[in-house]
């Protein structure tokens, strides 16, 4: 951990914040400190205190709380509140669900009002199910309808043209009723990585279709617009469509939409038709939620050797000041649109949850994949929400109850400042900050290789398992690089058996414990629990089946998964990358594929410190990247015999058919003393801007939107590495996120 102003800090906290979260003056230079920040944004939730009649003094005190609170990093608010409390932006929230009807005006209206949010910092969700199926009649026109697919396409490729404030980019929600008359083609629409990449896509099952589905029949597909028939399907093909989909490549995920409204809290207002991007948060049109985590491993306590428990007091205090933080994020909000105020300002919901929980088991030497732990989940997140109820409770009586608030839903019931409390939200970033493990998820390594900058690779060590490993005597650091190869302490004969046990990883739990995790939490959470449930690479679609189906069972609300080595982007830092290369092992010589006698590409400028670099790449009949060629702008010379070199090195590799990802990480970030600067970025040296280049280049173009063009960000992540700094992309309630920089990417 690092000091920075009397806060205690890991360098990749420090990292992260200085570059998505301080303030930066119109040059780009940091011009806030991290306790300045918390200062920021502490001032500015407390002031909400004021209009409800508190003295200076008293807002004073609440501003301490809150700023003692976010600096012990026992709970941290969502990135918006981070970024814009007290700034000129001022939007402090990052759920949104808009409306989308059947019609030209109601669906261009949801494409600019989520190129609002997103510009403000937000995540939008939409349900497309209203829209009129494809092949439809147009009724002004007598023209055909073009179905909902093809205007997501539209929402798509308007979030891929707005950046979110330069440190979040857009991130969508797109869901699809079972009954649509287009769901099938909606399962299969992320089947090309060109597609809706700015989309998680989740199917929303309905109790009728799910009673079909145990009784193997059929199930009605309904028109949205006339309210009729148009086929029926069986309903275990619509499910086994779906689940082979996910087991290919995480999507689409589910949601039970009947379960949602279930819990509705205000259902005289309609129904909920979808969620925020990441599922966790299930919204009516218009309406938006503030989140904030909990650190739970900062909740632990000892009061004796070997003797350790949960604070119980501390974590009732911090769910209280959590509430209060919440609610008056609520009133400082600067809302995108006026629709959104109004609807937020009457529901008044907001979502408190966790993370650190892996970290809170360990502490308390509780296997993740235990009985005891699946317990001690109900318990803690039991606890926390009647605290939170009690905490709410007690608001209303100082502030009122949320306007909308449904008197002959809740007789006999408390009376609540707020329609919903809690929410299990994905905390990549936040979690960094914090110095602890991701909402609920496990561990995803117990000792990992970073990569940084420079190529330089270090070892990072769960400090948990360091402390356990000295203190056992059994801390070496060979040992350390032997379990960041293999990425699991299985096997480890010289670690003790009871701290294998407890130190395990995501890959380590079986898909259906991680589901009962999943169950444990969502019995006691208003909303939803974002949980990402991981599987090995040779799991099977029945096995994605099993997992859906105890989902459903136990009471969750939706499921993500996630296969490993499934999706082209991913990148694991430990030994498990090295399984799959095994799978292919070839005994026999690799021979590089001949050259035809045609071949395409492009040539890209690249400016070094060596001088101007033209870099060529060029592609197989397929689609395939088949050569690279280098040419400088000056001739002769050591860099320029080097470039060639490499460029030969990088051709041959292509034609033996390696992942041009294993050649852009071999030579990204290699330094040299002449470094330059190109359209804002860092080129460290001709091998760094060979590797970049590789990086812009436009792959298979004719699968694009037109001209080849996709952004940079998604290319990188398609190649299978961090587009900011090249490090390792853990996937976690839908999103991927890099725990080396921070960089996000939900869709």
């Amino acid at each position: 951990m690092k000091v920075v102003n009397g806060l205690s800090l890991t360098p990749n906290a420090v990292k992260v914040l200085e570059k998505r979260y301080l303030k930066k003056d119109e040059e780009g230079k940091i011009v806030e400190t991290p306790e300045e920040m918390f200062r920021r944004i502490s001032k500015t939730v407390a002031s909400a205190d004021s209009g409800y009649g508190k003295t200076p003094e008293e807002v004073a005190r609440t501003e301490e709380e809150f700023y003692a609170m976010m600096t012990s990093l026992s709970f941290l608010p969502n990135s918006p509140t981070l970024m814009n409390a007290g700034r000129r932006l001022g939007q402090l929230s990052a759920c949104f669900v808009l409306p989308v009807g059947d019609s030209m005006d109601s669906i261009f209206d949801a494409v600019k009002n989520a190129a609002i949010i997103h510009k403000s910092g937000g995540g939008t969700g939409f349900s497309f199910s209203r829209l009129r199926p494809n092949g439809d009649v147009v009724g002004s026109t007598k023209g055909i309808s073009s179905g909902p697919i093809s205007f997501m396409t539209v929402f798509d490729t308007a979030t891929e043209a707005v950046k979110q404030g330069g440190t979040r980019r857009g991130a969508n929600m797109g869901l699809l009723r079972v009954d649509h008359p287009d769901i099938l083609d909606f399962i299969t629409c992320k089947d090309e990585n060109t597609k809706l990449n700015n989309f998680n896509i989740s199917v929303g099952l309905t109790e009728e279709f799910m009673k079909a589905l145990d009784e193997d029949r059929e199930y009605p597909l309904l028109n949205p617009r006339t309210k009729q028939v148009t086929k029926k399907l069986r309903a275990k093909d619509v499910f086994h469509l779906i689940v082979n989909h996910a087991w290919k490549n995480g999507e689409p995920g589910i949601v039970f939409l009947d379960r949602l409204n279930e819990s509705n809290p205000t259902p005289q207002l309609g129904e909920i038709e979808s969620t925020n991007p990441c599922g966790e948060q299930p919204l009516l049109p218009f309406e938006s939620c503030n989140l904030g985590s909990i650190n739970l491993s900062n909740h632990v306590t000892s009061d004796a050797p070997r003797v350790t428990h949960v604070d119980w007091e501390k974590l009732k205090d911090t769910v209280w000041k959590a509430v209060h933080f919440l609610d008056n994020v609520i009133e400082v909000n600067k809302y995108p649109l006026a629709q959104i105020e109004e609807m937020t300002k009457a529901n008044r919901k907001i979502g408190l949850g966790v993370m650190g929980w892996a970290d809170m088991l360990i502490r308390l030497g509780v296997p993740y994949n235990s009985p005891e732990a699946v317990g001690l989940a109900e318990e803690v997140m039991g606890f926390m929400q009647r605290e939170g109820k009690n905490a709410s409770a007690a608001l209303a009586e100082e502030r009122g109850v949320f306007p909308n608030y449904p008197g002959s839903i809740y007789d006999g019931k408390m009376r609540l400042r707020n329609a919903t409390v809690t929410t299990i939200a994905p905390t990549g970033t936040l979690s960094i900050i914090a110095g602890c493990s991701s909402g609920i998820e496990p561990l995803f390594a117990v000792s990992y290789v970073r990569t940084v900058m420079e190529g330089t690779k270090l070892i990072e060590v769960n400090p948990h398992f360091e402390e356990v490993a000295k203190g056992k005597g059994f801390w070496t650091r060979k040992l350390m690089e032997q379990v960041a190869e293999k990425g699991t302490l299985h096997g480890f004969t010289e670690i003790p058996e009871e701290v294998r046990r407890v130190f395990v990883t995501a890959h380590d739990i079986t898909p259906l414990e991680h589901v009962k995790m999943q169950g444990a939490f969502q019995k006691y959470v208003d909303n939803a629990v974002s949980k990402t449930v991981n599987f090995p690479h040779h799991a099977t679609p029945k096995d994605v089946e099993d997992v859906y189906l105890l989902a459903y069972k136990l009471g969750c609300k939706g499921v993500t998964v996630y296969r490993d080595g499934s999706r082209e982007e991913q990148v694991l830092s430990t030994g498990r990358t090295d399984q799959k290369a095994q799978r292919h092992e070839q005994t026999e010589k690799i021979l590089p594929k001949k050259r035809p006698e045609v071949i395409r590409g492009s040539t890209r400028f690249m400016k070094t410190g060596c001088g101007n670099l033209y870099v060529t790449i060029n592609e197989d009949e397929n689609g395939h990247l088949f050569e690279l060629f280098t040419s400088m702008g000056k001739a002769g010379g050591c860099a320029s015999s080097q470039a060639e070199a490499i460029g030969r090195l990088v051709s041959l590799a292509f034609r033996a058919n390696i992942d041009p990802s294993e050649v852009v990480k071999q030579l990204k970030g290699i330094s040299c003393h002449q470094p330059a600067w190109s359209n804002g970025g860092k080129i460290h040296s001709c091998s760094d801007a060979i590797a970049k280049a590789m990086e812009k280049y436009h792959m298979k173009s004719e699968k694009g939107n037109g001209n080849g063009h996709k952004d940079g960000h998604q290319e990188m992540m398609i190649m299978g590495a961090c587009p900011e700094c090249g490090g390792a992309v853990e996937h976690e309630g839908g999103c991927a996120v890099c725990h080396n920089c921070g960089f996000t990417r939900c869709g």
